[in-house]
């Protein structure tokens, strides 16, 4: 099996990296820290670049890429801490292009941003569709669905929402009282819609907390028999892990390579530091550790586009090496600066706090590593 990447695949990585180029990303991520407001608006270079219309087919305007295609440009996002909101974008363009969904021309054309508002499908741990809590271990149940005709009705709440403040449209998930689970849009600024930005470690990792209060959207899929319902859903789930694995991915990169250059130039006794066997064995174990995940990575583009069947193992299993590989590296790269590598200043308490961020969001690494655990036992059994 060839994993090289395409000539096509090569171009998308190159033109996101020089569009991201053009904005000081990790500057601003620092100027965040004490004034959110500093973050550039990346949503119209996002749209320049045509990512909102990545996973739409062309018939609505889109590009008609897969699955690697989206993760590639979440890699790019990844190494420079960029704050383009594609974690919510991807999973919500994919569940409408199931549905088939009248909004796909404007959001390919990126006139409406939709957001995924995310649901954990059931697992052997938990019988049930659940979401993140404000506070506490203990996951919340999905938002409750009514339908009614083409409408659905949610009631409910969804705590951190990656990219729900100033989203237009709001791609939600709930169970309807039969155990039905069904997804809806919902326009942001509906009657019983409630989106409260909050922060938390990370400033360039917009996130929201979202209520619904019998509020009241566009049934996709299910009633209307336009997608299974439930393939889609879970599919949004698993493709939001590889995106997050993505992004954590090229975060490692730009610590190792930031890590490596620091150990060429910096002498100490008349040795560059990274002559030093302590030095050399932990950068080694981070280029280990970034490769493993690029591997899986890798493995989760080719299953979300050629094997559906496998993506939820690819994507949990890319999830829980990207998110350890992160948090190796953040650390290794502080260490390996010393003293300068813990200071406001530098750029690696940066990508420390997106390794603590990433860990925790969505589940976290180590639901993704529970989630491969139950499908190798499943597949054993």
């Amino acid at each position: 099996m060839n994993f090289a990447l395409s000539d096509e695949q090569m171009l998308l990585r190159e033109a996101a990296r020089g569009a991201l180029s053009r904005h000081p990303n990790l500057e601003a991520a620092r100027a965040a820290l004490e004034d959110p407001s500093a973050l550039p608006d990346l949503w119209p270079t996002a749209v320049e670049a045509g990512w909102p219309g990545l996973l739409i087919a062309e018939e609505y305007g889109g590009a008609g890429l897969g699955t690697f295609d989206a993760l590639l440009v979440a890699e790019e996002c990844g190494r420079v801490l960029a704050s383009v909101p594609v974690l919510g974008l991807f999973p919500a363009t994919a569940i409408l292009q199931d549905a088939g969904d009248s909004s796909l021309p404007a959001v390919a054309a990126g006139e409406l941003r939709p957001v995924y508002v995310p649901a954990r499908p059931p697992g052997d741990l938990d019988p049930s569709w659940t979401v993140e809590a404000k506070a506490g271990m203990a996951r919340n149940e999905a938002p409750e669905a009514t339908i009614e005709g083409d409408g659905v009705v949610f009631e409910g709440s969804v705590a951190f929402v990656p990219d729900a403040p100033g989203a237009d449209l709001l791609v939600a998930i709930g169970e309807t009282a039969g155990g039905a689970v069904v997804a809806g849009a919902i326009e942001a600024q509906a009657e019983g819609v409630t989106i409260e930005p909050v922060m938390r470690y990370d400033a360039t990792r917009s996130l929201g907390h979202v209520s619904f209060s019998a509020a009241r959207g566009r049934l996709l899929g299910g009633a209307s028999d336009k997608v299974s319902t439930h393939d889609a859903v879970a599919g949004a789930w698993y493709l939001a892990q590889a995106l997050i694995a993505a992004e954590s991915l090229g975060a490692v990169q730009t610590c190792l390579e930031v890590s490596v250059a620091y150990a060429k130039e910096r002498f100490t006794f008349g040795r560059a530091i990274g002559s030093y066997q302590a030095i050399k064995h932990e950068l080694t174990e981070v280029l280990r550790r970034q490769e493993n995940a690029r591997g899986l990575q890798y493995y989760a583009g080719w299953a979300g586009e050629s094997n559906p069947s496998e993506f939820p193992l690819a994507a949990s299993a890319a999830r829980s090496a990207s998110g350890r590989a992160l948090d190796f590296a953040a650390r290794s790269m502080i260490n390996v600066h010393g003293g300068i590598g813990a200071t406001w200043e530098h750029d690696a308490p940066l990508f420390f706090r997106r390794a603590q961020l990433s860990r925790r969001l969505l589940g976290g690494t180590h639901e993704a590593t529970d989630r491969v655990a139950e499908q190798m036992l499943a597949a054993a059994a």
